[in-house]
This record gives C-alpha cells, structure tokens and sequence, in this order.
C-alpha cells in the first residue's frame, strides 16, 4: 500500500503545468495555439495540467471528443465543459485531445487548442485506480444484417433500416461476420465521424467474426475504414438503452385463514344496530 502512495505521488510531482498561450492566455488569436504548442517542441505527458485562463463572461474551454469536432469548431456533444476562467485540466489519458471554445467566432478565428498526450516512460505509472466490476445481464446477441452480414448491399440504407426495428439495450451484443481480407469494422466516437466515414478515433475490430458487447447506453456507432464501402451504406449506428431494472411485486399470503376470516366477520356483527321496539 505504501509503494503503491508513492508511485502515484512520485508520479504527479514530476508532472508539468503549463499556461496555455502563456501570457496571452486563452484568447481568438489565429494559429496563435498551433504555435504554441510547437514552441519548444513541448512534450505533453500523462499526469501533466493545462491551465486555461480567460474572461468567463464570453468564454469557456470545451473538451470535444475528435477531430472533426475540432475542425468544424462543433460543441454540441462535449466530452467536458469548463467555464471558470481559470481551470485547470490535468491530462490523465494518452492521445489526442481536443480543445476548443464555444463562443464559434472566436473558435473559427483560432481559438482551439490540439496537444498530443504520452507517457513518459521516465516517470512511474501509476496503478490503475480499482473501480467496482459492473455485472452486466446476458443479453440478447444481433447478426449484424442478418443473412447478409457486413457488407455493401443494394440498399444504402439497409442497415439503419436494420436497426430502427430493434430495441438494443445494455448487455446485448452486435455480431459482425464479414470477410476479414477486404473489410473490417470501426467503433467511433461521434456523428460527425460517422456521417462523413470518417475513422479518426477508432476502436478496431478486424476478426471476420467480431462480437461487441455493449456495455454503455447511447448511441454506438460503426463504420468500415473502407471509405467507399461506408459511403454506399456499410455504416451502422445504433441507440442503446439503459439496463432494465428489475420489477418487484408485494409479497402476499398465499392462504387465507378462513377460521380467522370468519371470527373478524361474527366480532363486526355485534355492532350492527339492534331493532328499535
């Protein structure tokens, strides 16, 4: 237990803070943050924090989840919304990460920040915090397509006309059968990606046979990295709903006791009103 205290602690004391765009700030300022995130070819590392400062009034800073989101300065679905005007992001995973503001003109003019996030194999990593194990129900299993499997058809449409006629829901799972030497099957992360075939942030899956559990209610979307193919239709996505929760109903006797039933009616009928003479 002490070891494990000192890693982590060993871990964030050798982790740096930076001031984004130093002492502009965060701020529209064209290709200002490209820049600064070059200037002295930085180093971003698991464990490091961007410190954005800004005017709360008229500003914020939005995590986006991918690139496109990025580019098109689109904040409607954000991982993180921060509006302090002073906030401190510590970068605890490794990637790309996207930073923009939602004041659109001031993004279009440049106010967006892309930092690409390492480990540094200098410093110790830390142990993953334990988190408690999510026991998910046996669900039902969906060959993605049915018979015809993953792959173009004559209809652009057929496989969100696939999934509109089912109810997915947490712990189901997607079968993808398809043939592995000219396709595959892409898990992304946004509308975006999905609607321009767009793989920038994917989880692959390349099997031939894949079956992915869901686990998250949302939307799920899947492409294939063909871009030709997925413009033709071979794209998926699908709405998840959460885990149904059990019904429970009243416990009630499963006899009645007659004998006490018929004791309580001869005790009510000593009350009944006697005839007047």
């Amino acid at each position: 237990m002490m070891m494990m205290c000192f890693m982590v602690l060993s871990s964030y004391c050798s982790a740096k803070i930076y001031k984004v765009g130093d002492s502009e700030g965060w701020t529209a300022k064209d290709d200002v943050y490209y820049a600064w995130a070059e200037t002295d070819h930085k180093e971003f590392h698991v464990g490091d924090s961007l410190v954005f400062e800004y005017d709360p009034n008229i500003n914020d800073v939005t995590h986006v989840s991918g690139a496109l989101e990025y580019e098109l300065c689109d904040y409607s679905s954000p991982k993180t919304v921060y509006n302090t005007g002073h906030d401190v992001v510590t970068l605890k995973e490794p990637g790309f990460h996207y930073f923009i503001t939602s004041n659109q003109a001031q993004c279009v003019l440049g106010q967006k920040l892309e930092v690409l996030v390492t480990h540094d194999l200098s410093r110790p990593v830390p142990p993953p915090t334990p988190t408690p194990s999510k026991i998910l129900p046996v669900g039902n299993t969906y060959k993605v397509g049915d018979s015809q499997g993953w792959r173009v058809v004559y209809d652009s449409d057929f496989y969100n006309k696939w999934s509109e006629e089912k109810q997915f829901q947490v712990g189901d799972s997607l079968l993808f059968e398809y043939a592995n030497e000219v396709n595959d099957v892409y898990e992304i992360n946004g509308d975006l990606e999905f609607m321009t075939c767009d793989p920038t942030s994917p989880l692959l899956h390349k099997t031939g046979h894949d079956l992915v559990r869901l686990t998250e209610p949302g939307v799920h979307y899947f492409i294939t990295s063909h871009s030709g193919y997925c413009e033709a239709g071979l794209r998926l996505r699908v709405m998840v709903g959460p885990q149904p929760k059990a019904v429970t109903f009243p416990n009630f006797p499963k006899k009645v006791d007659l004998a006490a039933m018929e004791r309580i009616n001869n005790w009510l009928k000593t009350f009944k009103p006697q005839p007047h003479h």
